[in-house]
C-alpha cells in the first residue's frame, strides 16, 4: 500500500504539522489520502463519530485530508495521569491503566490493533502519511517498537526524517539520528527535511551541501518559520496571549491538564487578554476564571489549592467575576470526588471547591460521545436557544440538587448546572467554544460587553491552506510523491 512516514529527531520538531499540510495538499491534488498515527502520548483528545477516541492532531490532519475521523487513525493512545502510568486507549476505547514497565510487556497486543487498523486504512484509502512519535533515536525504547522504525520496517514504508532547526543543532540531530538507527533502518530514510528556519537560506547552503555529501541522502525541503501558525497543538500547552484584547480571561494551567484545545477560540479571539497560570506564578486580575479538564482531578484539585486558587476564586466571585468549570472543572466545583475504583490512581475521595451543591463519582465506563445543544443561560438574556456543538469524554458521574438548574441542553438531556447567583457555569461539554454563537453568548454572559464574531474553524481551515501553499512552494512535492509510489 502508498505508504509514507514521518518522524522526527525529537518531540516537537513538526511531524504533526508536516504531516496535516502533506495531507491538505494531497486533498488539494485529489488524492485519497489518510493519517495514521500508531501510538500516540497525549492529553489533547478528540471523540471520533465511530465512538472512540483518538489524539487530536490526528482528528486536525483528518480535517485537512477532508475525511471523517476515525478510531483507526490513531489505534493507541496513551493519556499519562502519573509521572509513571498512563490510562491506555486501544482502538478508541480504554482498557485501563497501566504502569509504563507494563505497557512495555503489553506491547504485543497493541501491535495487533496497530496493524489491524493500519489494514482496515489501506483498504479504505489510496494514500497512507503515517506519523511517528517522539524520535526513532530513543534506543532503550527500540525493543517492540510500533511508533516509529519498528513500524516502519514491517510496513515496510519509505521515512522521511524532519529536524527543527530554530531549536538549533540542526545538522547534529539529523546525523546523529540517522547514526543510531539500523544498517536497515538507515536505507529506509529517504531524505530530510529542516523546519522552521529563518534568514538567507545562501548562508544555510554549505551545511546542506554537507548533509547530503555525507549522508547520500538528499534533502527534500527547507521549511520556513510561518510567523503566527495557530493549529491545536498535539499535547503541550501552548504560549499565552496572542490577541491584545480587553476581556481578561484566566485558565490554570493544571499538571494534568486535558482537551485545552477547549481554549484556542479564546486565546486567539481580538477581543480577549487569554492567560494560562502555571505554577507558583502569579494569578493576575480577571473578568472571567475557567478551570479546564484535568486527567488527574484529585492531584490536579490539591495543586489547584497549594497555589492558592481556591481563596483566589472565591474573592474573584465576591467582587462579581465569572466562573466556567469544564469537565473536571466542573467536578472540582463541586463538594466532593470520589474515586472507589482507582480510576487516576488509588481508591480516594476528595473534597471539592464547595462552589456547586453536586458530588461526582468516577466509573470504568468512560463516556464518548460527540453532542449537540442549546445553552440555557435564561430567556432574559436572548440566549437561551444559542446553538452548541461539542464532545463529551469523562469517567465522572455526577449528581446533586445544582444540576437542577442545568447550563445546557445536550440531544434533549440536561447537563451541568448554573449556580444560583448566575456567576458559576459549568458543564461537562468540550469544544463548545468553537460554534462563534456559543463563543460570543458565553462571552457576553461573562461580561464582554462589544460582540465581535470569531470563528476557529475558519482559522484552522486558513491555516491549513496556508500551510499547504508552504510546502508547495519550499518542499520537493514530485519528490515526496514519488516516495508513495
Amino acid at each position: 500500500m502508498p505508504t509514507l512516514m514521518v518522524q522526527g529527531c525529537t518531540s516537537d520538531a513538526g511531524k504533526s504539522t508536516l504531516v496535516a499540510g502533506l495531507c491538505r495538499a494531497f486533498k488539494r491534488r485529489g488524492l485519497s489520502v489518510v493519517p495514521f498515527k500508531p501510538q500516540n502520548m497525549a492529553l489533547n483528545s478528540a471523540v471520533t463519530p465511530d465512538g472512540g477516541e483518538i489524539g487530536r492532531a490526528q482528528a486536525l490532519q483528518a480535517q485537512a485530508a477532508g475525511v471523517v475521523p476515525s478510531i483507526h487513525m490513531n489505534p493507541v493512545l496513551l493519556k499519562p495521569n502519573t509521572d509513571t502510568g498512563a490510562q491506555v486507549i486501544l482502538q478508541g476505547h480504554s482498557i485501563g491503566n497501566l504502569e509504563a514497565l507494563d505497557y512495555h510487556s503489553y506491547k504485543p497486543k497493541a501491535a495487533a490493533a496497530v496493524f489491524d487498523s493500519y489494514a482496515r486504512l489501506c483498504a479504505e484509502y489510496d494514500y497512507v502519511l503515517v506519523e511517528g512519535a517522539g524520535s526513532p533515536a530513543e534506543i532503550n525504547l527500540r525493543q517492540g517498537d510500533i511508533a516509529n522504525m519498528g513500524f516502519a520496517e514491517r510496513a515496510d514504508c519509505p521515512v522521511i526524517l524532519i529536524a527543527d532547526i530554530d531549536k538549533g543543532g540542526v545538522f547534529a540531530h539529523l546525523v546523529g539520528t540517522l547514526a543510531l538507527l539500523s544498517e536497515s533502518e538507515q536505507t529506509r530514510v529517504k531524505g530530510f527535511v529542516i523546519n522552521r528556519f529563518r534568514g538567507d537560506i545562501g548562508l544555510l547552503q554549505g551545511g546542506l551541501d554537507w548533509l547530503e555529501a555525507y549522508t547520500g541522502k538528499p534533502v527534500l525541503g527547507v521549511l520556513p518559520y510561518l510567523h503566527g501558525l495557530h493549529l491545536d497543538a498535539e499535547d503541550a500547552v501552548p504560549e499565552n496571549a496572542l490577541a491584545s484584547g480587553q476581556f481578561r480571561v484566566v485558565v490554570p494551567r493544571f499538571p494534568h491538564i486535558s482537551n485545552h484545545t477547549d481554549f484556542e477560540p479564546l486565546r486567539l479571539h481580538p477581543q480577549v487578554d487569554f492567560r494560562y497560570v502555571g505554577h507558583l506564578e502569579a494569578i493576575p486580575p480577571a473578568d472571567l476564571i475557567i478551570l479546564p479538564g484535568s486527567k488527574n482531578v484529585g492531584f490536579d484539585l490539591a495543586w489547584l489549592r497549594s497555589q492558592g486558587w481556591e481563596v483566589a476564586i472565591q474573592q474573584h466571585l465576591r467582587y462579581g467575576g465569572k466562573v466556567i468549570g469544564i469537565c473536571g472543572g466542573l467536578q472540582m466545583l463541586g463538594q466532593a470526588i470520589h474515586d472507589p475504583h482507582g480510576i487516576e490512581g488509588v481508591p480516594s475521595s476528595h473534597t471539592g471547591l464547595g462552589l456547586l451543591e453536586l458530588e461526582t463519582t468516577l466509573h470504568p465506563e468512560k463516556q464518548l460521545t460527540n453532542r449537540m445543544g442549546v445553552l440555557a443561560l435564561g430567556a432574559e438574556k436572548g440566549v437561551c436557544h444559542t446553538f452548541l456543538r461539542g464532545y463529551e469524554i469523562h469517567c465522572g458521574v455526577s449528581a446533586g440538587k445544582a444540576l437542577e438548574s442545568p447550563s445546557v441542553y445536550l440531544d434533549g438531556h440536561a447537563d451541568g448546572a448554573i449556580s444560583p447567583d448566575g456567576q458559576i457555569l459549568a458543564t461537562y461539554l468540550h469544544g463548545f467554544f468553537d460554534m462563534p454563537e456559543g463563543l460570543q453568548a458565553l462571552l457576553t454572559w461573562a461580561g464582554l460587553t462589544v460582540e465581535q464574531t470569531f470563528d476557529i474553524n475558519t482559522v484552522r481551515e486558513h491555516q491549513l491552506e496556508r500551510l499547504a501553499d508552504m510546502l508547495e512552494a519550499h518542499l520537493n512535492m514530485d519528490a515526496v510523491l514519488s516516495l508513495l509510489q
